[in-house]
């Protein structure tokens, strides 16, 4: 019986420490009310402009200020109270949730108050992740670091499977403002953990914020190899594997099944990386993590690939029902979809409790901060790349080209990138090196 249950995740992190158990309870909370907001802000804005274009706006909008607010997050982190830091910029969050409610309680939401109240909840929450990832480390101890990170993968699973379904019932049948409103008492939740922190200073040389921190982690990144492939393979693996543009177009016109369908394909990503979080006990046991991140990766290619076949399948009309409606679902090709969709949320969750294990463990504390401003950027910014790949290729080619070529130049320039440095295929958890 405990050789099967070490398949499963490892709570130690909860047992070693109540502060990482109180904060990892108000993340999770909070981050499913963020879901909400996200995705009712997208609704919102389409019923008010009845635009596509406007809603993707929101995330591009966003993209600048939440570079800026991850970058200068990171030197505040490194400079200030971590504690203190992620309790003003939790206090900015609710704030922007709070007035966002008040706004649609009040009906007086525009499009401009959508756009203006989504960028400052966005990078708010940007120095919140920066500096609470940067605490991480102080609560508990370094082995357990690959259990946390998995933990994380639970978070994000739960968010992502629950929140845009949750998000979608409240709008249709409670309205936006009972919406915003249930994201303020679920964001409320993360002061939880950060409230009964105690003072944590950075340890170290402390840079106060401005162009000489930011020189200053830029000289650490240059010579940290192995965190600086890492950003590089992610950055890779986003720009050319990530499919969720094409989703509504691939439910409309090559599986069928319309929204319902996209949803499915959305979920089954976040069911994958739960489901590997559930079953990561053996990787919290892995020491060579540049070699698990070179195969995480390569597995994500993989899926990506047996995504795009799959969709080339159905442009073929493979397994095409037989029925009226150039709606009806192809049902064999969606299950088949849903499964190496899956596969790629759980390559990507592995390949980030790898990496987020190696940025916490071999970053001195005194840099650290800057160091996840740079990874939050590098997760949140590689995404809108890869939407812009698939959609221009996608354009310009068929649905099924994007995935398919992306998951081929994952695995080419992925193996080739960590051939290319044996110092990241031989780092070793215990003795971790940047």
């Amino acid at each position: 019986m405990s050789a099967r249950r070490s398949h499963f995740i490892d709570l130690s992190p909860f047992r070693a420490s109540p502060a990482f158990t109180r904060m990892w309870i108000g993340s999770t909370l909070a981050g499913l009310g963020g879901q909400l907001t996200i995705v009712a802000i997208m609704l919102h804005m389409y019923e008010l402009t009845g635009s596509t274009f406007a809603v993707a706006m929101i995330a591009v909008a966003g993209l600048a200020p939440m570079v800026v607010a991850g970058l200068y997050g990171g030197m505040l982190a490194d400079a200030f109270d971590r504690r203190r830091v992620a309790l003003v910029a939790a206090t900015i969050t609710l704030g922007s949730t709070v007035l966002l409610a008040g706004v649609a309680w009040a009906q007086l939401e525009t499009v401009w108050w959508l756009y203006a109240l989504s960028i400052v909840n966005s990078a708010a929450n940007t120095v919140v992740m920066a500096a609470r990832q940067a605490i991480v480390p102080r609560l508990i101890p370094r082995e357990l670091l690959p259990a946390a990170s998995a933990l994380n993968g639970i978070t994000f699973g739960i968010m992502v499977m629950a929140g845009p379904a949750l998000a979608g019932v409240l709008v249709a049948f409670a309205g936006y403002a009972w919406t915003y409103s249930i994201d303020v008492v679920l964001m409320s939740s993360l002061f939880l953990g950060l409230w009964t922190l105690p003072s944590i200073r950075p340890e170290g040389v402390i840079v106060r914020p401005g162009l000489e921190s930011l020189r200053d982690g830029w000289r650490f990144l240059k010579k940290a190899s192995n965190i600086r492939l890492q950003f590089i393979l992610d950055i890779i693996a986003m720009t050319f594997g990530q499919p969720l543009a094409l989703f509504p177009a691939v439910g409309a016109v090559l599986l069928g099944g319309g929204p319902i369908t996209t949803g499915v394909l959305t979920a089954s990503v976040a069911a994958g990386a739960f489901l590997s979080s559930v079953f990561s006990g053996p990787v919290g046991r892995v020491r060579r993590q540049g070699l698990g991140i070179e195969r995480a990766i390569i597995v994500y290619g993989g899926s990506i690939t047996a995504f795009g076949l799959v969709l080339g399948a159905a442009a073929l009309g493979w397994f095409a029902p037989v029925s009226v409606g150039e709606t009806a679902p192809n049902v064999t090709l969606i299950i088949a979809a849903a499964l190496v969709l899956a596969v790629s949320g759980a390559a990507d969750n592995v390949s980030s409790i790898f990496r987020s294990t190696m940025l916490q463990a071999a970053v001195p504390d005194a840099i650290r901060g800057r160091l996840q401003g740079v990874f939050i950027v590098v997760v949140a910014g590689g995404p809108r790349l890869g939407a812009l790949y698939a959609g221009t290729l996608a354009t310009l080619a068929a649905l099924w080209f994007p995935p398919l070529l992306g998951g081929l130049i994952i695995i080419g320039l992925v193996s080739l990138l960590v051939r290319l440095s044996p110092r990241f295929r031989t780092y070793d958890a215990a003795h971790p090196a940047p």
